[in-house]
């Protein structure tokens, strides 16, 4: 059920929410993801995965920094209609040669050992069906992370949905409901040994839309990067 109501949300989005124009959260890149590949050691072709890419909100940006050096973004959505705009996307913004997108759920997708320099998941690993599959997840992206690599999440936590109209609480549309304190020291966890390049908690507020009644989405976001 949750899985069908994300879909619903972002199918909508993307059909009637233009790519980096103003008036949703689609109108500018994430700035950790592009800051944290600014971070790495330049090398010819690096590889980018982008797990949860939608329609190039990060993808298309980072791809544009690959074009001198013959780099590569592998996208993963579980949606065909964010893998169809894409397409359209990228051809719009002159890096369909940079980019190789994939239709898979993330927890299904096989991430190469030792191939990616810079991995990254942007509100997508709470979207994961349970804490041993965002283990395992996590994991794959572990291995697949050549030595100086970054993998880099933003992951929502303390998560309410409250009714706009009556202010009432919601279950929110999210499979793993994670506290704040608990993720970030599952994350020091798996993470063990790895550099921390950066930690960061911050509220977020945005009202969205769900079975068309206005809905107040409220959590924190936690910010993490680690080089391996």
């Amino acid at each position: 059920m949750i899985r069908m109501s994300e879909k619903e949300y972002h199918d909508d989005c993307y059909d009637n929410q233009t790519l980096f124009e103003a008036g949703s959260w689609l109108h500018k890149p994430v700035k950790t993801v592009l800051d944290q590949f600014e971070a790495l050691e330049p090398v010819s072709e690096m590889r980018v995965l982008d797990l949860g890419c939608g329609v190039g909100r990060n993808s298309i940006p980072t791809a544009r920094h690959l074009q001198a050096s013959n780099g590569k973004v592998v996208c993963v959505d579980f949606l065909d209609s964010a893998i169809h705009h894409l397409k359209r996307y990228s051809k719009v913004y002159g890096v369909a040669e940079q980019l190789e997108m994939i239709v898979s759920d993330i927890s299904q997708f096989t991430v190469i050992p030792n191939h990616y320099q810079y991995i990254y998941a942007v509100s997508t690993l709470e979207h994961l069906d349970s804490i041993e599959t965002f283990d395992r997840v996590i994991e794959r992206m572990k291995a697949g992370t050549t030595n100086g690599g970054i993998n880099c999440f933003i992951i929502s936590s303390n998560i309410q949905e409250i009714e706009v109209e009556t202010g009432n609480l919601l279950d929110p549309m999210f499979e793993l409901l994670f506290e704040t304190d608990e993720l970030l020291h599952k994350l020091e966890t798996l993470y063990k040994g790895w550099q921390v390049l950066k930690q960061t908690v911050k509220g977020y507020e945005l009202e969205i839309q769900r079975a068309d009644k206005p809905v107040l989405l409220k959590s924190d976001v936690v910010t993490w990067s680690v080089r391996k």
